[in-house]
This record gives C-alpha cells, sequence and structure tokens, in this order.
C-alpha cells in the first residue's frame, strides 16, 4: 500500500538506499537496474524473475515460492510500479514442479482478487534444463523460445532485453525482499549487514552437516560460525576438510579461510564467492580431486558452447585434472 502511494521514482530511490543487491550471485545493485529500466523509453517494459535456480546445494528460491508464493508476486508488482511495466514472467527450472504448480495457483488467485490485472500481468515460464538459463540473458533467450545461449553485451537487458524492450531481471530472493523494504523503509534494511553487502542473505546448509535447512542471516557471519554453531558440524562427526560455497563454479574454501566475514567484497579479495548462498559441507573422507573434476566435467556438459574459453576451456581442464590425478 506505501508502495502504491508513492512515486515510482521514490520507490526506485527506497530500494537503492536500502543497498538491496541481487541475491542470485552477480550482487548488482538492484536500486541501479531499476533507474535504469524506469528512465528508459519505450512503449512495453517486462519485469522478469529469474527462478533458474541450478547451484548445487541451493533451494532457498524454491522454498520461497512453494513457501510464500505472494511475497515474490508483491515485490514483482511493485517494481512494475516503479519502473512503468505491464508483463512479468517468472522462469522457474523444470525440476521444481510443485513451485511452477504453486505460482500459477498464486498466480491465478491474486488475478482472480484484482491484485493483477491490465495494469500488471504474470506468467509462469518453465525451464528446459540447461544451467546457463541461470545467466539472466540465456534466460530471456529461452523465454523468446529460442536455444538457451548467452547474448553479447551491450545491449544490457536494462536497455534492450525481451523482445527488445528494457527489462528488470532479478532474482527470487531479491523480489521477495521489496514488500519487506517498502514496509519498513529502507534504514532497517539497511541496518543490517556489513560494509557494501546490507540486508540479509538466505544460507542454505547442505551435505555432510547435522543441521542442514535454510537460515536468514545478516551479511558478516562466518563459515565457521555457519557450519559448528549452526550446522552443528558434520553429521558424520569427523572433522570437516572443505567448504564448498557459490555453488560448482564458487570455491572449495579451505579450514583457513572459515573466519572470513560472509560478505561480497570480502570473499571476492579471498579468491571466493557468495553466490546464491550454497554452502555444501565435505568432511576429511572427502576425495578433493575427484570433486574437482566433477565440478569441471560439469561445466564442460552444461557449456552453452558459444564462447570458445568455456566451451574448449573446461573440457581442457578435466583433461587437465585427469593428468595431475595420475601422477
Amino acid at each position: 500500500r506505501r508502495a502504491q502511494a508513492m512515486d515510482g521514482a521514490a520507490v526506485v530511490d527506497e530500494v537503492l538506499q536500502s543497498g538491496l543487491r541481487g541475491r542470485g550471485g552477480a550482487a548488482f545493485p538492484a536500486g541501479i537496474k531499476w533507474k535504469t529500466v524506469r528512465a528508459a523509453r519505450g512503449p512495453q517494459k517486462y519485469v522478469v524473475c529469474n527462478a533458474d535456480e541450478g547451484d548445487s546445494g541451493t533451494y532457498s528460491d524454491r522454498m520461497t515460492m512453494e513457501g510464500d508464493p505472494f511475497m515474490l508476486i508483491e515485490g514483482m508488482a511493485i517494481v512494475a510500479l516503479a519502473v512503468g511495466a505491464t508483463q512479468g514472467y517468472i522462469y522457474i527450472r523444470s525440476e521444481y514442479p510443485h513451485a511452477i504448480a504453486t505460482m500459477t495457483e498464486a498466480i491465478a488467485r491474486a488475478t482472480a482478487a484484482g491484485w493483477l490485472g491490465d495494469a500488471f500481468r504474470l506468467q509462469v515460464r518453465k525451464g528446459a534444463g540447461s544451467y546457463v538459463c541461470g545467466e539472466e540473458t540465456a534466460m530471456l533467450e529461452s523465454i523468446e523460445g529460442k536455444r538457451g545461449i548467452v547474448r553479447a553485451k551491450p545491449p544490457l537487458p536494462a536497455v534492450q532485453g525481451l523482445f527488445g524492450a528494457p527489462t528488470v531481471i532479478n532474482n527470487v530472493i531479491s523480489l521477495a525482499t521489496v514488500p519487506w523494504i517498502l514496509a519498513e523503509g529502507a534504514g532497517a534494511y539497511a541496518a543490517f549487514g556489513m560494509g557494501r553487502s546490507r540486508g540479509t542473505m538466505p544460507i542454505q546448509l547442505a551435505g555432510n552437516i547435522r543441521q542442514g535447512g535454510l537460515f536468514e542471516s545478516a551479511f558478516g557471519v562466518t563459515l565457521g560460525e555457519l557450519v559448528d554453531e549452526i550446522g552443528g558440524g558434520t553429521r558424520s562427526g569427523r572433522p570437516v576438510r572443505a567448504v564448498q560455497v557459490g555453488g560448482p563454479l564458487g570455491a572449495y574454501v579451505p579450514e583457513s579461510q572459515w573466519d572470513i566475514p560472509l560478505d561480497y567484497e570480502s570473499y571476492a579479495a579471498a579468491g571466493a564467492v557468495v553466490g546464491h548462498g550454497g554452502i555444501v559441507v565435505h568432511d576429511d573422507t572427502a576425495d578433493m580431486a575427484q570433486l574437482a573434476r566433477y565440478a569441471m566435467q560439469f561445466c564442460a556438459i552444461e557449456s552453452c558452447g558459444k564462447c570458445t574459453p568455456c566451451r574448449i576451456g573446461s573440457t581442457r581442464g578435466v583433461e587437465v585434472i585427469d593428468r595431475i590425478t595420475a601422477g
């Protein structure tokens, strides 16, 4: 209701002041993206939710869509109001049938109740199984009915995105956070976190851990606290050897770095990534060479084939790891 009473520029400014950044992994300031789309000219603008949650050990998007779909719908409606968009799409991976069913039903109910309609229409689009479609431009290609391969940038999607129109693209958690920011104020959200990483992050604990699950925490918590205090250590009772953070393209973080605060900049400085907040724990029986090979082979299998360094490099990477393990 507060967003409806505000000017679109004021809504964008509120999100800018909150410090909200993309929770899908890219960590780009949401307000700047919205500001660009709002300023862009065109008869049609779109809002797209990227729910192609493909990183290992991640499930916060799925749990949000299945548990509170209206939070996401409200967030997307607020974005549409702020930037002048009339059509929205939620791109959900095909492996999430329950999320697809729940979101479809929630959209139908919201439309019947008059919350969605001519001013802003919303549709679900089912992904076709490609990991690369988690990248925003490949996702746009897929929604348009084309092969899911990355586009060259520029133009940026905020200027020329879906069907060539200005498009806001955000992750599920980013969009679902917007109603809280508008209800409580930018200052209340920015009060959480540290440095340029403001607010909270849904941490997903998985792998060899006693108490796995979804935990929302302010930025600044350490891996040591997450694994030992919240997660209760390994399920096997053995010492932790490494913790995979940020999915298959992230890093296996050794014990020497478990005291680094969970913060986009701090992790980047250490050569790691926060990514989508997925944490997979491995104990001292894990074969790190096999884990490295698995991650590299995943990249080779999932490459869309557009860029030579990825297409060829990932295949050569598997061969290099095989040669190293063979001595």
